[in-house]
């Protein structure tokens, strides 16, 4: 669809078919983080280092919107429903495909636990917007994130796999998922999925370069990018961490060069 091809490319540089997306999503859940207290000034802060796409939600698009830029994707997470308070990290429908569109969304995103005792609701959940998806012409990401009795954890290298796969047999356009550890093991990853395929940030880093470390090794095994959070938002200067990454995903920067950059002072 045209209006698909066209938003798609709002979220993946088409000269590079990569993406540096930064992850500020994380509110609902955990509340308000250091680096997300105020939506307008945690999205200005990350607008200036230009990222390709933000993925957030509603609520911090309605307080913060000004700061946004035509010129970086938005795409609004449409599943959720618990905090850490409640413990039970479930997914539900918590908006809709077109409500994003009349916030301006460029994409929406879904969460899938594969392996969860619940796995076929949250399957036929993200299937089902998959095609409101389709009727709108707005690409669809799905996280994949791996869970339950048969996952020894979330970046299970075979779990990581199969979920990947999954999510593109129902229709997402994007696989955000997890690194699964080595370059090999994520390069089977993205050689099972027809789709492109982001990795994920997860836990704040130790130090910067373990983060660009990583997204080397990912990029060199044919992952389209990352979409990370707490990582880029959790530094002092956002900014200056998006364009190290950028670096590295459409630049082909190693990860000691973006590291020597992000220790420089601007």
């Amino acid at each position: 669809m045209i209006g698909k091809h066209i938003r798609m490319k709002s979220l993946i540089n088409p000269a590079t078919g990569r993406t540096v997306i930064v992850a500020m999503d994380h509110g609902q859940i955990i509340g308000p983080a250091q680096g997300l207290e105020r939506p307008l000034d945690a999205f200005r802060r990350v607008v200036h280092g230009r990222p390709d796409a933000i993925l957030t939600t509603r609520g911090m698009v309605e307080h913060g919107f000004e700061a946004l830029d035509s010129g970086v994707g938005l795409i609004i997470r449409i599943t959720g429903g618990f905090t850490v308070l409640g413990g039970k990290f479930e997914e539900a429908m918590i908006s809709s495909v077109t409500h994003a569109l009349k916030l301006g969304a460029t994409g929406v995103a879904v969460t899938v636990k594969f392996g969860h005792e619940r796995e076929d609701e949250f399957t036929r959940q993200a299937s089902l917007v998959a095609d409101d998806c389709y009727d709108w012409g707005m690409p669809l990401m799905t996280e994949v994130w791996p869970a339950g009795k048969n996952v020894s954890r979330p970046s299970d290298l075979s779990a990581v796999k199969l979920g990947a796969r999954a999510a593109a047999e129902y229709g997402t356009d994007i696989v955000k998922t997890y690194y699964p550890g080595t370059e090999e093991g994520c390069a089977e990853v993205v050689a099972g999925c027809p789709v492109p395929v982001v990795v994920l940030g997860g836990e704040k880093a130790d130090a910067p370069i373990d983060t660009f470390r990583m997204v080397e090794s990912a990029v060199r095994a044919g992952a389209a990018g990352v979409a990370m959070g707490r990582n880029v938002w959790g530094q002092p200067d956002p900014a200056r961490m998006i364009e190290a990454l950028r670096g590295i995903v459409h630049d082909g920067w190693s990860a000691d060069q973006a590291d020597s950059y992000f220790g420089r002072q601007g």
